[in-house]
């Protein structure tokens, strides 16, 4: 009797699902998903096989027509391989057990080139080429490998349900398809994130490409980094090749060629908050004075000629973690406002000290960063009430500190169990071993309690912990022993056979997040703050108790989009 061939199961789940690579996952037998205009919307099929491996296996997506006959173009569509990584070490807090996990985005077709991502090739003397595929490979009895599909609707596209299908084929099976349906509504997001955001430079992915900042090289490699961070709704930091000529005065000049170049940036990468840089001097409070001063005076006035200036920040210090990172944010805090007093002072600090002996912050700066666990939100109404900002920002698998205004009621359990049923705080944690949903929720908390930004403190951080060595974040990305995808968001491309950067999985949620803040931001403007409260509520009753469902998340999401249709 001849053995059965095999054949291909295909499973439709929501961006937000952490996958394996061994066993397999319940989901829909049918894609459907609903975007606004000018926003992306993305899925997962998992492919496994029965009765034996898959070979050479491909994946593609049909036209998406509606009734009218309006079409999404296939432009609009990017087919990727969800490549594992491997996590041997969990996180402290993480309730996930060491595996491959999926979370590398490799697409199916080169973007710069247009050839396939076809990986590594056999020759006679051993393996050549790239090493991760975006088509043509297997996918192993008892294993699963999901598909990534992103469909960009364009600004114009026409309102209405467009459908068609994904089809997966494999050079020893039949092809298997799934229909596919998506909702375009009414109303379209702006081109730039209306949520503030500082991710950090490229500067010091030169040091893992082993090329030098100024060389073509690099330029076409930050160039990249920066429209993958805008494709995904972050704001880029300033190349330093657009820094003006800095005078013997401290005072900057910007060229015409330069306000050119820098115009030309804003406008193309849509650019909604920038980053004034720190006054290049080591006494600026000593000897230095007068031309830190001269410095940021300039660097604002630039601005504010250019009309930039009421979203432009100073990223003043860093974590105050000592008593005397507290007299330097006040003596800082004071010389900036001298010297530019409508400069915003952004400082990573929660609004409440660490030691009460050391005093307050209060009139030192402008925008307070509090860690997600750290949010108090008595402390940060009352900077709110005194015309300060507050912003957020995430770093390791920390919690609740013991010098939080309201720890004992808020505490954690033990480690390392955490019973989300517990009355306790556990914040959402950007680690590839925590829910997908950690990335997606962030900007969700920023609305829930009044915090205009969000910061992280690097995307592309692929050396070992503390040091300058390289270390490829295909095979090991953790940062110190464990902290997996601590520091990145995005993988160097070259593993991928792509001159460029490779998305992850965790990238693509935190863009869903960045794109469901600007259904706020667009209900509140017609009236529907309250609206807005409500639904955010409902997801994120406190930093502690968020929805990790993505069936509710889209159905409040839904409501969203539907009083924004309404009300237009």
């Amino acid at each position: 009797m001849a053995a059965s061939s095999p054949s291909i199961r295909l499973v439709a789940v929501s961006p937000s699902t952490n996958l394996r690579q061994e066993g397999s996952i319940s989901g829909s037998n049918a894609v459907s998903i609903a975007a606004a205009r000018n926003e992306t919307e993305s899925f997962q099929v998992v492919v496994s096989p029965t009765n034996g491996t898959l070979r050479e296996v491909d994946a593609s997506v049909s036209e998406l027509r509606n009734a009218a006959g309006d079409t999404l173009p296939a432009r609009c569509v990017d087919v990727f391989c969800n490549v594992f990584v491997p996590i041997r070490t969990p996180d402290p807090r993480s309730d996930m057990p060491p595996g491959m996990w999926a979370d590398a985005l490799v697409p199916r077709t080169n973007p710069y080139t247009g050839e396939p991502v076809a990986g590594p090739q056999w020759e006679k003397h051993g393996w050549r080429g790239e090493r991760f595929r975006g088509r043509g490979y297997d996918v192993w009895e008892n294993q699963q490998q999901p598909i990534w599909v992103d469909i960009r609707v364009p600004h114009d596209a026409a309102p209405g349900v467009y459908t068609g299908s994904i089809t997966v084929t494999a050079s020893n099976a039949a092809p298997a398809s799934m229909p596919i349906e998506i909702e375009v509504w009414d109303f379209a997001l702006p081109d730039g994130p209306t949520l503030e955001n500082h991710f950090g430079g490229f500067e010091r992915a030169a040091s893992y490409y082993g090329i030098a900042t100024d060389s073509e090289e690099y330029y076409r490699l930050e160039d990249r980094f920066i429209e993958m961070l805008v494709a995904h709704r972050i704001n880029p930091a300033f190349p330093h090749r657009l820094r003006p000529q800095l005078g013997d005065d401290g005072s900057v000049t910007f060229s015409d060629e330069l306000d050119r170049r820098i115009t030309e940036f804003v406008a193309k990468h849509h650019v909604t908050n920038i980053e004034v840089p720190r006054a290049p001097y080591r006494d600026m409070l000593g000897a230095d004075r007068d031309k830190a001063a001269k410095f940021y005076q300039s660097w604002y006035g630039y601005l504010e000629r250019k009309g930039w200036s009421d979203r432009a920040y100073l990223y003043m210090y860093d974590e105050c973690l000592h008593k005397e990172s507290y007299a330097k944010v006040r003596e800082l805090g004071e010389f900036v406002k001298e010297a530019e007093p409508r400069l915003r002072r952004l400082v990573v600090e929660a609004p409440y000290p660490r030691d009460p002996s050391w005093g307050t912050l209060d009139g030192n700066l402008d925008i307070w960063v509090s860690l997600f666990g750290y949010i108090d939100e008595a402390s940060t109404q009352r900077v709110l009430k005194a015309g300060d900002e507050m912003w957020l920002y995430t770093a390791l698998v920390q919690s609740v500190p013991k010098f939080h205004p309201d720890f004992e009621n808020i505490k954690e359990p033990d480690l390392p169990h955490w019973d989300p049923a517990a009355k306790a705080g556990r914040p959402p944690y950007w680690e590839m071993d925590f829910p997908l949903m950690s990335y997606r929720i962030a900007p969700w908390l920023n609305r829930r309690y009044d915090a205009t930004g969000l910061l992280y403190w690097s995307s592309c951080y692929w050396f070992t912990k503390g040091t300058t060595k390289p270390q490829n974040p295909w095979d090991n990305p953790t940062f110190g022993d464990h902290w997996n995808g601590e520091g990145f968001v995005v993988y160097p491309g070259a593993d991928a056979g792509i001159d460029g950067l490779v998305a992850s999985a965790r990238l693509k949620n935190l863009r869903d997040g960045m794109e469901d803040y600007e259904y706020f931001a667009l209900l509140a403007s017609l009236g529907g703050d309250d609206v807005v409260r409500e639904v955010v509520r409902e997801a994120v009753p406190t930093w502690g108790s968020w929805c990790q469902d993505e069936r509710t998340i889209a159905t409040l999401r839904r409501r969203l989009a539907e009083e924004i249709v309404r009300r237009k």
